[in-house]
């Protein structure tokens, strides 16, 4: 019988490997963590050149008619903004649109489709840590994309030397309208994404959702106000997230209803909007946490 030759031999070898004795950081960092690196990746920062160019292009489209209402206002010396800031949300909604459409479905479907979600729930990170990062992340996201251009039609009416208190108060309404429609859009983007890990049905799913509804409500209230309906308006505007935004504008925040005949809902009528959009931000987050339970395991 042959004996083994030396070479054969088991051996162990030392490649430095060392327990780690530093501090652990826990739950709460890893959480800070994924909402700034999807905050960032909305916008394309930390991801390739191609990966930055539509949510810049988008960014710019916001803040452009912000710029041409400053240079018109401060070139004909205006009294008053000629566009409100609880105004230019629902002016500018395509473009919002299209930013969550785009960047939605790239927060959440790529951790699906590559099932990387698992991984995040390892260890030290939860579910409800992923789905208050990655919600968070996509509000603010949102929420700097349409203030943005509110901070530059605020800097340009103090330039143009209009009245500070009037323009601090509007410029403030406009802030709670925008953060309000963040939480919406953001909530009902990531749910219609998350439904499918394929991004492009996810985009699909939040043009559709988003474009339709308000398609539809829209039609309906000038249906409503040309047949002197005239109470069904507001009512109607319950069933898309812009016109529900522009109905708690109107009633609370003393917009201009954008509503047929600006038959925007009363103050009794707002509480009822006020409701909606909380129910659907609370409803969207509790979506969320169910679906990645199923995800997670």
């Amino acid at each position: 019988m042959s004996t083994p030759t030396p070479h054969a031999e088991t051996r162990i070898h030392n490649i430095g490997y060392r327990d780690y004795d530093g501090p652990r950081l826990g739950r709460a960092y890893a959480r800070r963590s994924l909402f700034s690196q999807s905050l960032r990746g909305a916008y394309g920062l930390g991801r390739s050149a191609k990966s930055k160019v539509l949510p810049m292009i988008l960014f710019a489209v916001m803040c452009i008619p912000a710029l041409v209402v400053v240079a018109v206002a401060v070139a004909t010396k205006l009294k008053d903004l000629p566009l409100d800031y609880t105004r230019y949300a629902i002016f500018t909604q395509a473009v919002i649109g299209l930013y969550l459409a785009s960047q939605a479905p790239q927060s959440v479907s790529r951790d699906l489709r590559f099932k990387t979600v698992p991984l995040y729930f390892s260890r030290p990170i939860e579910r409800v840590d992923y789905v208050l990062a990655k919600y968070g992340a996509m509000a603010a996201a949102l929420f700097i994309l349409t203030a943005s251009p509110l901070l530059i039609l605020y800097i340009g009416s103090l330039l143009a030397k209009m009245d500070f208190v009037d323009q601090t108060q509007g410029f403030a309404q406009g802030l709670v309208s925008v953060a309000l429609l963040s939480l919406l859009f953001g909530g009902i983007g990531l749910v219609l994404a998350a439904l499918t890990p394929r991004r492009g049905f996810g985009v699909a799913a939040v043009i559709a959702a988003l474009t339709i509804s308000y398609g539809a409500v829209s039609t309906l209230q000038a249906i409503a106000w040309s047949t002197d309906s005239l109470d069904a308006v507001p009512w109607l505007g319950l069933f898309s997230p812009i016109t529900l935004i522009d109905g708690v504008q109107t009633a609370f925040l003393g917009a201009t209803s954008s509503f047929p005949a600006e038959a925007g809902p009363g103050a009794g009528q707002g509480v009822v909007y006020l409701l909606v959009v909380l129910a659907l931000v609370a409803g969207s987050y509790a979506v969320l946490m169910r679906r990645y339970r199923k995800v997670g395991l």
